[in-house]
């Protein structure tokens, strides 16, 4: 006979027999245990390298090689000690004090002061470096003067990214009374509707669910439209996102309107669209092409085939306490892994396209608040999302482009803060990570393993994933039959309408 458990997490798990449960927690009680004595050898060596490299922290960093643009954006920088000196409205400083904002980031001291002249601008910086504020306050310091609704659009390629630069217009607009919404899919269009009718100065969207309002929702129109952003342009310019794009760039006035494209990397897609839909721009490249930031450390581990799940609890077993954010290629190895993960409690949250948006912006305030360390998820969550707490990004599938490599590991080590990425690499991984590092310009050093304690758990790890395999099925099948009685109690309806015309 089967039975159900809960585990602490409330995750519900299926165990054809008792002597998995036994093993389970047998694990559960070896990791707690190893983990104990890690976090002790941790403490005592960041008491002593904390103590070795406190005066030498700051010095390497102004030895590290730049570009010849980012040498002359020094100058800049040196006359930006302050957002004070840049000519923004008393109200928008006020604000950026509120936030301690202190001293603009490279990309703000290189992109607002062109965006304040008037020009269009392509910004290009590491991911964690400050871009939403470089095309937001040159947006609300023009906003103060004209006070028009309608005012700005900005374009995101997710629906987690638009609602956190609603927050930071939000943030920065408070005091000068900026109205702001968030159109994004997954939510009600009628609410998002009637949001629009009340004007908002600012529009945060996604590509596809703007085209539906600007099709459908009588009296909005974007053609008094001043100001159009793309963040993650590169992202936007996918074929995915081609096709609305062009038909939004159709409905929007050109003359008179201003126009920034943001991205952490430069794309042929991007120079193609900076030719036909902006004018005379100025380029603002704090970055090279593919450019991770220094205070990211990044390793790799051999996998031996089939062993992938014991090298990742082996991994969370070793940074445990650690924000961890786990990246899969797929939903539903996100779902699988967040389940393992939380029936060998370690408190885990997933978060991908098949969750409606009220469960994924839950899941992503859960992982915020730090009601759960670890975020396991597709690469929805790979562009854009600034968790500053996040300590470590485990790559569990290496990314199919380099791109999206860059973009995950900039979850990790934000605004000068340092961390963690780790990428479990596989025989099939092989040609992937190669590419990975030839555009990185480096070779990604080996992480040590004790591959003793890993062998030691592989059983039960297999077992646990197994039970979690199971209870995904089950639930798979539960859902497919109520979809099934929902469809035949509709078509029973509709016979008997027959029978009674």
């Amino acid at each position: 006979m089967s039975e159900k458990s809960r585990t602490k997490n409330g995750a519900v798990v299926k165990k054809n027999k008792p002597a998995n449960s036994k093993e389970v927690s047998s694990l559960a009680a070896k990791i707690r245990a190893k983990a104990l004595e890690n976090q002790k050898k941790l403490q005592a060596q960041d008491e002593i390298s904390s103590s070795d490299s406190e005066e030498e922290e700051v010095e390497p960093k102004k030895e590290t090689p730049r570009t010849e643009e980012v040498e002359q954006d020094d100058s800049t920088e040196k006359t930006l000690e302050s957002f004070s000196g840049l000519n923004i409205v008393p109200e928008l400083l006020q604000a950026c004090k509120n936030l301690n904002f202190t001293k603009p980031t490279p990309i703000q001291a290189k992109a607002i002061p062109p965006a304040l002249e008037g020009k269009d601008i392509i910004g290009l910086a590491q991911t964690g470096s400050g871009k939403t504020a470089a095309f937001a306050l040159p947006i609300l310091n023009r906003l103060w003067h004209d006070q028009s609704p309608y005012y700005a659009c900005i374009l995101s390629p997710t629906r987690e990214l638009a609602q956190q630069i609603k927050e930071t217009f939000d943030s920065l607009g408070t005091i000068m009374g900026a109205r702001t919404t968030c159109i994004v899919g997954g939510m009600n269009m009628m609410d998002q509707a009637r949001d629009l009718m009340r004007k908002p100065h600012i529009i945060i969207a996604t590509p596809g669910r703007l085209m539906d309002h600007l099709e459908n929702t009588k009296g909005f129109s974007l053609r008094k439209l001043k100001f159009l952003v793309m963040d993650e342009a590169d992202r936007l310019l996918d074929m995915e996102f081609g096709p609305v794009l062009d038909r939004i760039l159709k409905i929007i006035p050109t003359q008179g309107r201003t126009t920034y494209l943001f991205s952490a990397t430069m794309t042929s897609k991007i120079d193609k669209l900076q030719r036909a839909s902006l004018t005379d721009p100025v380029k603002c490249a704090v970055s090279n092409k593919y450019q991770t930031v220094d205070t990211l450390v990044q390793t790799l581990m051999v996998v031996p085939g089939g062993l992938k799940n014991t090298f990742l609890i082996y991994l969370l077993n070793e940074f445990i306490g650690k924000t961890t954010i786990i990246f899969t290629r797929t939903k539903a190895n996100a779902e699988r892994i967040s389940g393992l993960c939380n029936l060998l409690e370690f408190n885990a949250t997933a978060l991908h396209g098949d969750l409606n948006q009220n469960q994924r912006t839950g899941a992503l305030d859960l992982f915020k608040a730090g009601r759960r360390s670890i975020l396991v998820a597709t690469d929805v969550a790979a562009r854009g999302l600034d968790i500053p707490s996040v300590d470590i990004v485990i790559n569990y599938d290496i990314p199919v482009d380099s791109k999206s490599y860059i973009h995950r590991v900039g979850r990790t080590a934000r605004a000068g803060r340092s961390g963690k990425s780790i990428s479990l690499v596989s025989q099939y991984d092989l040609e992937l990570i190669l590419r990975i590092e030839e555009v990185l310009g480096k070779k990604l050093p080996k992480e040590n393993v004790d591959r003793d304690l890993v062998m030691s758990l592989r059983n039960s790890v297999d077992k646990a994933n197994g039970e979690v395999i199971m209870e995904l099925n089950r639930r798979n099948k539960e859902k497919i039959a109520r979809s099934g009685g929902r469809r035949s109690r509709m078509a029973a309806r509709m016979d008997m309408d027959r029978e009674e015309r």
